[in-house]
């Protein structure tokens, strides 16, 4: 998302504040919401799009921000302003709200007309309206806790003394009905070394479990209370892990997003240590060091090869590596500045990458704000786009490499000349031919016609929900069907699409 710029308004070039639309819907709430009857209050507007990591980072903020001021006459409003034609629908939009755990009102503004209304420039972007009506502040970018909490304090000071502050508004919030389900919001997969074991990340559940690959069955479960601690596998805490990496038989790697640290687990001694990051998110670009003293920003997928842990650093568009023996951590393509441009190193430009794959000297990454399919080599470090151009260049089309468009893929394997690509926001999981340098559907929303083959003997006709991730195993696709909270399994040679019952010791098709 663009960097950061504070523009701070003074009463000179202050405007008054816009209505909501009507007929805009409103998501946490019973209620459609109007300014009016927050009038008297300091209301905090966040323009979001739940595809931008940076967007989540300022959740975070918000969180603290809330707690701060939840006995005061403030209200915080999350405005809805998609970047993605898929991330326009409501639907979605609520997923993402549960996974996040926004509890805060949030304005569906797909058509645009209150980011247009307030001048908004890139996501995140945050506005305040004093008691009175008048936009107060307005910044872009993360990073603006204190820029926040210096407004907010100065307009109740302010407020106070003329008289225009009123008790906290009371908004009727709605309660999400508690979903039964073994998983939630599956992130990311890794097999073990003889393909009868799957790491998961149970992103929803801040834990990792392991899986048998073939009946569902969990054998360890490690985690599952948010926090951030070493220990036992009882006793680890995550924080909505993603990307998990299983290189020899005794560790498995983790991208710990939301602590902004990597962790490994030793299935030896059980336990889980962090071997980078510390548990705070980096707010700006770093040149590297030691890696337990290095801040990182939102590690979402990891990949291994020949001793070295590729880390996609999502929160700074680029790709990081962790020397084991050396115990150090520094960039290793990306200049930190997010669009799509091929160069060498830090010459280059990354967009948000969240999945990684090595095939032979070749890392794969899927950048997912480019909605790009790109490549690095791991010797010269030179970068190349094989799929995509552009940040607001996406769609949905198989052909050539020249032709063809994704839509924020967050998964990747790479099998040789071919790189299968959780397309995750086409809801498809499609392929990428190096040989033939062409794109083709494998699987895809079955509202489009491209699923399994129907009416075929245990076909399982549910569409995938925003996949993040696929790996190959077997002849066989695994799929974390995020949004559906499921483990899918595709047989490359019957095309027919099951899903592993996890915790059942069944496998469905």
């Amino acid at each position: 998302m663009p960097d950061s710029i504070l523009d701070r308004l003074s009463p000179l070039n202050a405007f008054r504040a816009k209505e909501f639309p009507p007929g805009c819907a409103w998501l946490n709430v019973k209620d459609p919401i109007t300014l009016a009857q927050l009038r008297g209050n300091i209301v905090i507007l966040d323009f979001w799009t739940y595809c931008c990591a940076n967007c989540m980072h300022m959740l975070r903020e918000l969180e603290s921000i809330e707690e701060r001021y939840r006995d005061s006459p403030v209200v915080v409003i999350g405005v809805h302003s998609a970047k993605f034609a898929h991330e326009k629908d409501e639907r979605n939009i609520a997923a993402a709200i549960e996974r996040y755990g926004i509890t805060h009102p949030v304005v569906v503004d797909s058509d645009m007309r209150v980011w247009r209304a307030y001048g908004a420039q890139g996501w995140p972007t945050i506005v305040i309206v004093d008691p009175k009506g008048w936009v107060a502040y307005r910044g872009g970018g993360e990073g603006q806790t204190k820029a926040i909490e210096a407004s907010v304090d100065k307009l109740l000071r302010n407020h106070a003394k003329d008289g225009s502050l009123k008790p906290k508004a009371t908004i009727r919030t709605v309660t999400a009905q508690k979903r039964e389900s073994t998983l939630s919001y599956p992130g990311k997969l890794a097999f073990s070394r003889d393909g009868k074991r799957i790491a998961v990340s149970d992103s929803g559940n801040d834990r990792i479990l392991i899986v048998d690959a073939k009946g569902g069955a969990i054998e360890k479960k490690i985690g599952g209370t948010r926090g951030f601690s070493d220990g036992t596998f009882a006793s680890a805490r995550f924080h909505s892990p993603q990307g998990v990496s299983w290189p020899d038989a005794n560790s498995i790697y983790v991208a710990d997003t939301e602590n902004h640290a990597i962790r490994r687990i030793s299935l030896e001694d059980e336990t889980v240590e962090t071997i980078a990051g510390t548990g705070s998110r980096s707010h700006w670009l770093a040149l590297g060091g030691d890696a337990l003293k290095m801040a990182l920003s939102s590690p979402w997928d990891i990949a291994c090869s020949s001793g070295i842990i590729y880390i996609a650093m999502a929160g700074t568009h680029q790709i990081w590596a962790y020397g084991a023996g050396k115990g150090e951590i520094r960039p290793f393509v990306g200049s930190g500045f997010e669009g799509i441009e091929d160069g060498k190193g830090m010459g280059c430009l990354l967009a948000q990458p969240s999945g990684l794959s090595v095939s032979g000297s070749t890392l794969y990454f899927a950048d997912s704000e480019s909605s790009a399919v790109r490549g690095t080599d791991l010797e010269t470090r030179r970068v190349e786009t094989l799929v995509g151009s552009g940040l607001f260049k996406f769609g949905y089309r198989d052909g050539t490499f020249k032709e063809a468009q994704f839509q924020h893929p967050l998964g990747i394997c790479a099998d040789r000349e071919r790189i299968y690509v959780a397309d995750t926001y086409n809801n498809a999981i499609r392929l990428v031919d190096t040989a033939k340098r062409t794109v083709a559907t494998v699987i895809g929303d079955s509202s489009r016609g491209a699923m399994c083959r129907y009416g075929d003997s245990g076909c399982d006709t549910l569409g995938l929900y925003e996949p993040s991730d696929v790996k190959i195993n077997r002849g066989k696709l695994y799929i974390a069907d995020t949004n559906n909270h499921l483990i899918r399994v595709f047989d490359l040679k019957t095309r027919l699409l099951s899903t592993l019952r996890i915790g059942s010791g069944a496998d469905i098709g």
